[in-house]
């Protein structure tokens, strides 16, 4: 049976692409059959992360307003096989997508393959209310800030309350994904820690990725951190999170700030005079 997951967070620039993008990369490497679908209609980013910038023909407005098969707007990743991306439009704005419409594509969707990722745009407007109303759990996006942790608490509260599962009297499951986490600024007391972060969001943690420039180097090669760089910490930590939406039982691992030796100590002293 084939599952419907959304990638949110109220915030912009949590790494919401990335990690559908990633987490995609992951799934279909272990053997299932994914499409990521973008969502952000007017801004477009899923098809440069993924390296499908220069083979977009038709997209998700198109298939929703009739314009195109679904067929046609599907671009099969050339990496993977079984990976493939439903991609936005850049041309038109979000009032393009109709419930309806959406609907439709989610179900012709769900009979071809195992995982539908959708990656939600920041916000609490149409297209991101859209991107969750069929899913059936979500990976909520959060950075270690208070601002970030704040707009992902009214997410969960629209996840709860308008998606269809919910309406209809079930419950989303949902789960959250700790991204650009910094153990020794955590420890320093510069950004919040994984414990704040849970205290208040309440649900269960999916992962944390570190913060890393080896995402933002594969983001601008077009290529998922998963695949352009696997043994990566960042790449091992959205490897497990997939593992984890696939029903794994894996213990979360919180990184912890690095121990100097003593002559980086010494020699950083001496800098700092």
């Amino acid at each position: 049976m084939s599952k419907v997951v959304v990638v949110t967070s109220g915030k912009g620039g949590v790494g919401k692409t990335t990690s559908s993008a990633s987490l995609g990369a992951s799934l279909a490497r272990a053997g299932h059959k994914v499409v990521v679908v973008d969502f952000d209609v007017g801004l477009r980013n899923l098809d440069l992360v993924m390296g499908a910038e220069r083979r977009v023909v038709f997209d998700l407005v198109n298939v929703v307003q009739g314009d195109a098969k679904l067929p046609q707007a599907l671009i099969r990743d050339k990496r993977l096989e079984n990976l493939s991306l439903l991609p936005a439009s850049q041309t038109r704005d979000k009032d393009a997508l109709t419930e309806d419409g959406v609907g439709r594509v989610i179900d012709e969707l769900r009979e071809s393959f195992d995982w539908i990722i959708c990656d939600s745009p920041a916000g609490i407007e149409k297209g991101a209310t859209l991107a969750m109303r069929f899913a059936d759990t979500a990976v909520v996006v959060t950075n270690p800030e208070v601002s970030s942790v704040r707009d992902s608490d009214r997410i969960i509260g629209m996840l709860d309350s308008k998606t269809r599962l919910a309406e209809g009297g079930g419950r989303i499951d949902k789960q959250l994904l700790l991204t650009r986490y910094d153990a020794a600024r955590a420890a320093r007391g510069e950004m919040m820690t994984v414990e704040d972060v849970l205290e208040i969001l309440a649900i269960p943690l999916l992962g944390i990725v570190q913060e890393s420039p080896d995402v933002l180097t594969a983001s601008n090669l077009g290529c998922p951190i998963t695949l352009h760089n696997p043994g990566s910490p960042a790449a091992r930590a959205y490897d497990e999170a997939a593992r984890r939406l696939l029903g794994e039982t894996l213990p979360v691992r919180t990184p912890r700030p690095e121990k100097q030796g003593f002559m980086t100590r010494l020699f950083g002293k001496r800098a700092a005079a």
